[in-house]
């Protein structure tokens, strides 16, 4: 019977080693790191502000690399990776062309300011190092602080074909907003509230040109724009304009993060189909109108929903490692090996 009973603790115990070791899902937590690089929060900060102080398209291009990241296989990092002669990465993707290179250059350089620290060294995920980019753009522009939640293991691909359906089209309506959103767990006020990082950033002509000259057969011009906006957007994209030129998303407050999107929406001034349609679809109408007239509740809607995002197809150490390299991903054996004392517990 004794034997029965070492046998019984010997497999628990074995199980739950195993258990512990390949976690099947991640749980993240605001101390992943306290222990490992006690002082990641500000050495992030402080690269991220010098980059900001250097150029504002710091920020919209962070927080656009977060959002195209986690809607593509999970907040992993795959979006940081560069091609190789035998892989298009996800960042060669057409919908990832127009990701500015200060978002990138913003991650680069905080991974390498976190590196040389030993005690840090190979310890941080890029995609943590993102996660924490993020929030501060947001706060440097703004915006509202939040605690951002540690632990995220780097995916171990990028594929430019996993893009493919995955990220919002400037011509959505409101059904294929939420359809996408709720594909990565997210509710319509989720969406609402994300949208609003348009507050922020810039966007090329060809994104919206049809909404100014080619809307449909009987009008040129969407009719739901703004007439003086819709104008103004004529003379800023001109036919044939030089693909290179883009505009603010928000004619208004282009370099805060605030509610002022919401207050854009109601007077026809959203820049896409997908962002005036959330004033004019009476579903989504009632949200807008609330973050519109309440700062707050934008703020704190929008972060339950950014953290919430984050949370997306996180990797673990089964099926995710640390990469030394934010732009490289090789095989699982030449990866770095994460101490078993610093995984993430499991949920």
């Amino acid at each position: 019977m004794g034997r029965v009973n070492l046998l019984l603790v010997w497999s628990l115990s074995l199980t739950l080693s195993l258990y512990n070791l390949h976690p099947t899902s991640a749980q993240l937590s605001p101390n992943h790191y306290a222990n490992v690089c006690p002082n990641l929060e500000s050495i992030v900060r402080q690269v991220v502000t010098q980059k900001f102080q250097q150029t504002f398209v710091t920020v919209p291009a962070t927080l656009r690399l977060f959002f195209h990241d986690c809607f593509v296989q999970g907040c992993d990092g795959s979006v940081l990776v560069a091609s190789t002669g035998n892989n298009q990465a996800e960042k060669d993707h057409p919908d990832n062309l127009s990701l500015a290179g200060d978002g990138f250059d913003t991650v680069i350089k905080a991974k390498a300011a976190v590196d040389a620290v030993p005690q840090c060294r190979n310890k941080v995920s890029c995609a943590d190092i993102l996660a924490l980019a993020t929030r501060d753009v947001i706060v440097l522009s703004g915006g509202p602080s939040y605690t951002v939640e540690l632990g995220r293991f780097d995916g171990l691909v990028s594929r430019a074909s996993d893009v493919n359906g995955r990220l919002p089209q400037p011509t959505f309506n409101l059904n294929q907003l939420n359809s996408l959103f709720a594909a990565n767990g997210l509710t319509q006020t989720d969406m609402i509230a994300l949208s609003g990082a348009h507050t922020l950033g810039f966007s090329h002509c060809s994104k919206f040109a049809n909404r100014i000259y080619n809307f449909n057969g009987q009008t040129p011009v969407d009719p739901t724009l703004n007439k003086q906006y819709a104008t103004q957007l004529q003379q800023m994209c001109p036919r044939n304009v030089d693909p290179r030129i883009a505009i603010n998303m928000d004619p208004t407050t282009p370099r805060r993060f605030d509610n002022v999107y919401y207050q854009n929406l109601q007077q026809g001034k959203g820049l896409f189909t997908s962002d005036q349609i959330l004033f004019t679809d009476q579903r989504s109408k009632n949200t807008v109108d609330s973050f519109a007239s309440n700062a707050n509740a934008f703020n704190s809607n929008f972060i339950a929903a950014i953290t919430k995002l984050g949370r997306v197809g996180v990797k673990t150490a089964r099926n995710g490692k640390i990469r030394a390299d934010c732009s490289l991903v090789v095989t699982r054996s030449k990866l770095l090996a994460f101490p078993l004392k610093y995984v993430s517990n499991v949920e």
